[in-house]
This record gives structure tokens, sequence and C-alpha cells, in this order.
């Protein structure tokens, strides 16, 4: 079974901010490959949403309904209502996850 897999508006803005940010400081050929990657990333969930770890930060809060997946450094911290999936957040796993996490998801 298939899951329809959705792009919040601010996940697809953190796509383009990584793929411009890596073009500008390092290169275009790498930013497009690390864009790629993440991409499919996030394809997968389509057909194995389930396969993704809870982030350690919502696991210590005792929230265990955000799931994340690797593209390291990158986390994809997504959620599955029914048979779609919602990623919320795109980022560098090294930056501060708590309050991207917390702004991102609780507003």
């Amino acid at each position: 079974m298939r899951f329809e897999v959705l792009l919040t508006e601010d996940a697809v803005r953190d796509l383009e901010e990584i793929h411009s940010y890596i073009g500008e400081h390092d290169n275009p050929a790498k930013a497009d490959h690390v864009f790629e990657r993440l991409e499919a990333a996030i394809e997968r969930l389509a057909t194995n949403p389930k396969r993704g770890s809870c982030p350690k930060e919502l696991l210590a809060l005792g929230i265990r309904e955000y799931r994340q997946v690797l593209f390291k450094p990158y986390r994809v911290v997504y959620r599955t209502v029914e048979r779609r999936v919602y990623v919320y957040l795109i980022a560098d796993g090294r930056r501060d996850m708590l309050t991207l996490l917390a702004r991102r998801l609780f507003g």
C-alpha cells in the first residue's frame, strides 16, 4: 500500500534553503546531490512510513506520534495520519532541534 506524502510549506522552504545554502557555500553539484538524496528519502516514506525512528527530543517529552528519517546530517521529521505522511521539518541535525521542533510543531 502506498501512502500520500505531503510537505508543508515550511518543509518545502527548508529544502529550498538547504539547496541554496550548499550551492552558495560549497558547490552547486553538491547542493543538487543533497537535494536529490533528501527527496529520495522523503519519497520512500510512501511505501514504509513506519521505518523512521522517533526524534529523541520529542520522546523526552513523551511525544511519540512523530518520526524521522535521516540523510546525515539532515533530519526529516514527519507524522503519519491515516494514509498520508506529512513532512513538517527538514533540518541539519546539528542545529538546536528542540527549539526547531517546538517552533514548527507546536507553534
